[in-house]
């Protein structure tokens, strides 16, 4: 048989094709996987890079399936449901023949005939409100925070210990600044909202399989070079303790443009673990991560409770100005 006698036939692996929209082994072929496998991707903030490396085949053939010119095979398509689904908890490998606003429920994104497949959030749910707030200054902001970040932060398994990730801030053509960050064995996706000059990040974490919460206070100059936080996590002891944290993040670099390479990037630098352009010094990281808070402290002059009061978030203009 040769594929000029069936113009919708398509390569699957060697030795199978698609004849007629079903595999040479009888398994239905999925209608609009392209579409469906790209919306998924952007929603989860993944790499075409990294969803290769995490079903075990090379990044072309992953861009192929994305670009609709060639189709996963059973086992390859059982690959990615499962990591979809560490992603997307009521995922399924039945929903991949679901109408795309179907497979787009299940992973808690809008999806809109006619628009870009990308990260947006319920539009009825509450971060549409969000999402909605932050947008005009975002539109002017988001370059200030776009760049390479290393943050440091302590823990509550080991509170002496200070643990650093290492990351991108990012904006994407839908207009969502999207966060990834690894470190100690970690990594953790979301999204980041600049809302009257604080920033909420909003990330998961795989391992944990639990939301991450991250508060910081903003800056007014045009570069942010480090910024102050709380951190809101559940640790990973048995009790999974609910805990905060104060978190510092430092500037490591600036983003290339290429973005798989940028992504690439943030496997090398938790290797690597580069230093900040313009490290805050160890006393004041520690004054920071460690600071006395509560009635003892508040009648010696200091805290009550714990905030950010933004001391340690700072920038720079492009003629030197610091602040």
């Amino acid at each position: 048989m040769h594929l000029n006698a069936h113009a919708d036939a398509t390569f699957v692996q060697p030795g199978c094709i698609i004849v007629h929209n079903r595999y040479c082994g009888g398994m239905k072929r999925v209608e609009g996987l392209a579409e469906k496998l790209d919306m998924l991707l952007k929603a989860s903030s993944m790499s075409r890079v990294a969803l290769a490396q995490e079903v075990g085949v090379d990044k072309s053939l992953v861009g192929r399936w994305v670009k609709g010119t060639i189709h996963p095979g059973d086992h390859n398509l059982s690959r990615l449901t499962a990591v979809f689904k560490a992603r997307f908890p009521e995922l399924t490998l039945a929903d991949w023949w679901e109408e795309t606003s179907v497979l787009a429920e299940r992973a808690g994104i809008t999806y809109r005939p006619g628009f870009p497949a990308g990260p947006e959030l319920r539009a009825e749910g509450p971060f549409a409100k969000i999402i909605e707030s932050s947008e005009y200054e975002m539109g002017l902001r988001a370059k200030t925070y776009e760049g390479f970040w290393r943050t440091t932060r302590p823990s509550l398994l080991m509170p002496e210990e200070e643990f650093h990730d290492y990351g991108f801030f990012r904006m994407t053509e839908n207009g969502m600044m999207e966060v990834r960050m690894e470190g100690a064995g970690l990594r953790f996706d979301g999204w980041m909202f600049t809302i009257a000059g604080n920033l909420y990040a909003f990330l998961y974490d795989p391992v944990g399989r639990t939301p991450l919460i991250v508060l910081m206070k903003g800056v007014t100059l045009p570069r942010a070079m480090s910024m102050e936080g709380l951190l809101l996590l559940s640790a990973l002891d048995p009790a999974r303790t609910p805990a905060a944290f104060p978190v510092l993040l430092e500037r490591i670099g600036d983003l290339t443009g290429d973005r798989e390479a940028d992504e690439a990037r943030v496997g090398e630098m938790a290797e690597s673990r580069p230093q900040p352009i313009e490290p805050i010094s160890d006393e004041e990281r520690r004054a920071l991560l460690y600071r006395d808070v509560g009635p003892e402290a508040q009648k010696a002059g200091g805290p009550l409770l714990l905030a950010i009061s933004g001391a340690y978030s700072r920038g720079v203009t492009s003629n030197g100005l610091r602040g």
